[in-house]
């Protein structure tokens, strides 16, 4: 096995390390901490219920993976012989294969004892000072490997869970935006703000000039909805069209994770719906018995 603490580059990964128990503890029941390892030396888990990935997600995971390194570690349990199994994070892992990464970051874990790995996480959170992505990147692992919703990891961290989808939204910006919140360049509310601009090719302009000539948060809100009024987005002199709301989004991110397909949330004035995509029979057969399993 590969001892070695994960190196990141500069300006990225300040306070991941000590998310996690300090390795070499002599405690069997705790995490070994954050360790590099080849990503031959990682076994597929044969329990892992999903089975098809989507292309153009992995690809986009692959770039963020290029530019940023892997933000959150993959969760393994040894095997013996230097050889791994995945508990947690196949996305990771196909993703960073794809990015053409030859070592991962990992944490080694006893099946049984994850919760110390959310403890150390929840902990560590609050005394750490981490860079809007790394905290929204540990948002995202407590949920996603540990199984906490917004609600339970607001309740751990003293957040609401307002602030808790906010910050989570910040990794819905492009790779280019994510770095210059990681490198300090922009803060928190200023990704925010640009996230107004959603899919527009002015978002990443816009955020070149905000860092460039230093322009705080409201000179960034301000930009950002006279270039909506300009483009038409929001009506002159009337009132502003509905926004899509952040629950929304986020909502699409849990269902989709948990079953494993896209799902699309649709909200109008008095009524929203949710679209639940499939590929075949046998692909509806297992969402119906997942959602029923789940009701």
């Amino acid at each position: 096995m590969d001892g070695r603490i994960v190196t990141r580059r500069s300006g990225l990964g300040r306070g991941l390390d000590a998310l996690l128990p300090s390795s070499g503890s002599g405690d069997p029941g705790q995490a070994d901490g954050l360790i590099e390892v080849p990503i031959a030396q990682i076994a597929p888990n044969p329990n892992q219920p999903r089975s098809a990935f989507e292309q153009e997600p992995l690809e986009e995971l692959a770039r963020s993976i290029e530019q940023l390194g892997v933000l959150q570690p993959l969760l393994v349990r040894a095997l013996g012989s230097g050889s791994f199994e995945l508990i947690a994070g196949e996305r990771r892992l196909r993703a960073s294969k794809l990015a053409g990464l030859e070592k991962v970051p990992v944490v080694v874990v006893e099946t049984d004892v994850e919760g110390s790995l959310e403890r150390a996480l929840v902990e560590n959170i609050h005394r750490e000072n981490l860079n809007p992505i790394e905290e929204a990147a540990a948002y995202r692992q407590l949920m996603d490997d540990v199984g906490l919703t917004q609600e339970a990891l607001g309740t751990r961290i003293g957040k609401n869970r307002t602030t808790i989808t906010n910050t989570l939204r910040l990794l819905d910006l492009p790779v280019a935006l994510q770095a210059y919140l990681a490198e300090g360049r922009l803060t928190a509310g200023h990704g925010k703000a640009l996230l107004g601009l959603d899919g527009n090719p002015f978002q990443e302009r816009l955020a070149r000039r905000v860092a460039q000539e230093e322009l705080s948060v409201r000179e960034t809100e301000d930009l950002v909805r006279r270039y909506l009024q300009m483009s038409g987005d929001t009506p002159k002199g009337g009132s502003k069209t509905a926004s899509r709301p952040p629950q929304a989004a986020e909502t699409e991110k849990r269902l989709g994770a948990a079953l494993h397909t896209k799902v699309k949330v649709e909200v109008g004035k008095r009524k929203g719906k949710i679209v639940v995509e499939f590929s075949d029979l046998e692909d509806l057969d297992r969402l119906t018995n997942d959602i029923l399993r789940g009701s």
